[in-house]
């Protein structure tokens, strides 16, 4: 403990450089610690894109390639499911509830979704939390669509506005339904997901605006009054893909074993979570990549220390000699520039959490409803404590180097003592 209390009097002595040597140590510490809470929360928030859903289904394909298109609204299906086989799987014993999606269209770079009013009231994201409206509410008229919170932040829309929807995704002027306008009835509360950046309208809009339309261009002389498509019968042929909640999550397998053998056509269900699980671990290259950089930067910040306590043994040598003509052997500067060292790492790595948490609390608000990750307030968890385990050790290991040094110094200086 009087070594330690040395210890902390020379770094008070020297308590601009130790500031510093602290404060860089705090930064990678909070940088690596940060990281690594984020890489957990972005999991956590990747796999609660959707929650509640127990299978999707659509047209035989790939299982990432069906979550991305109908979760994430990235990319394109090789094909659509028939309305039949829609009606068959709702129908089926085991299945509560079913939310039918259809995709294709645009708005300005948005995607738009056709859907039924099922879906504000079965689709849940996070830890199992519902859609909320800002605004409004579901869609009631043919010509009604629900916005996304990043949409309307994007665009700058208001309830009653109209907007015209393309065909396909690129919004250029003569794939653009503009004879078929839609109002804005409804405005989500932001989610951070893919909900956040889509269109919603009904699926019998979406079978509306393509009356007269025929290999993705309207057929010459063929144009229904908008007006006229009301008493029309708008139930779709096919549909993209199938958001399904069991009766018992124990029918899961039973289900999808049901949908991947149906005979009238080819289809495929997958586990959400599943899907979700192999996509992100086909990022786990670009994850432990970012770790890593974090790791170097805390190498960084120890290199720092190690030069600021290297430069100054010379410095100092007169401070060893009276110190060893007081009685101090050398393993006691030894053990003084080695509790030098412990002070200054277990300093930067107290002040890293603090503003790690510092950062978390006046952040977090802002990073969940920009970029859906909910940072949980909670003590450093198992990882966390390994993490700065390993920074605290490393400060002590590093700390050798300059403690030996001093060491052999005050072997070789004696009782003499240098001006």
């Amino acid at each position: 403990m009087a070594i330690l209390g040395l210890a902390w009097k020379s770094l008070v002595n020297r308590r601009a450089t130790a500031a510093l040597t602290v404060f860089s140590i705090a930064l990678s510490v909070t940088l690596l610690v940060g990281v690594d809470r984020l890489r957990h929360e972005a999991r956590a928030s990747f796999a609660n894109t959707i929650s509640g859903t127990d299978l999707i289904v659509g047209a035989r394909s790939g299982g990432i390639q069906l979550l991305l298109y109908s979760v994430f609204r990235i990319g394109s299906p090789t094909n659509n499911m028939g309305w039949a086989s829609y009606q068959d799987l709702a129908n089926h014993p085991r299945v509560a509830w079913t939310v039918p999606i259809s995709l294709g269209d645009s708005h300005r770079g948005y995607r738009v979704m056709g859907t039924t009013t099922a879906y504000f009231q079965h689709y849940r994201y996070g830890r199992d939390r519902a859609l909320a409206f800002a605004a409004g509410g579901p869609f009631d008229d043919l010509y009604d669509a629900v916005l996304g919170a990043q949409v309307v932040r994007q665009l700058g829309y208001r309830l009653g506005d109209e907007l015209v929807v393309a065909h396909g995704a690129a919004d250029v002027d003569f794939t653009r339904h503009e004879d078929k306008p839609f109002r804005v009835a409804g405005i989500l509360r932001a989610t951070g997901t893919p909900v956040d950046h889509t269109v919603h309208v009904s699926l019998q809009a979406i079978e509306a605006i393509h009356v007269g339309w025929q290999g993705g261009a309207p057929m010459p002389g063929f144009e229904v009054p908008a007006e006229r498509l009301r008493a029309m019968d708008l139930t779709p042929d096919e549909i993209t893909a199938v958001l399904v909640g069991l009766t018992s999550r124990m029918a899961a397998f039973q289900v999808q074993r049901y949908v991947n053998d149906y005979k009238a056509e080819p289809l495929t269900a997958i586990l959400p979570g599943v899907a979700l699980s192999e996509l992100w671990n086909l990022m786990a290259v670009a994850e432990n990549a970012l770790l890593v950089v974090a790791a170097f930067v805390v190498v960084v910040g120890l290199v720092g220390m190690l030069t600021a306590l290297l430069a100054s043994l010379n410095e100092r040598r007169r401070e060893m000699a009276i110190l060893r003509s007081v009685g101090a052997r050398p393993v006691h500067v030894f053990a003084l520039i080695m509790g030098e060292a412990g002070v200054l790492t277990l300093g930067g790595i107290g002040l890293g959490l603090a503003l790690l948490y510092g950062l978390v609390l006046s952040a977090r608000a802002v990073m969940a409803q920009h970029l859906g990750l909910h940072i949980a307030v909670t003590a450093p968890g198992g990882g966390e404590v390994m993490l700065l385990g390993a920074v605290a050790v490393a400060g002590f290991v590093v700390g050798i180097i300059p403690a030996y040094r001093a060491y052999r110094l005050s072997l070789a200086d004696g009782l003499s003592i240098r001006v």
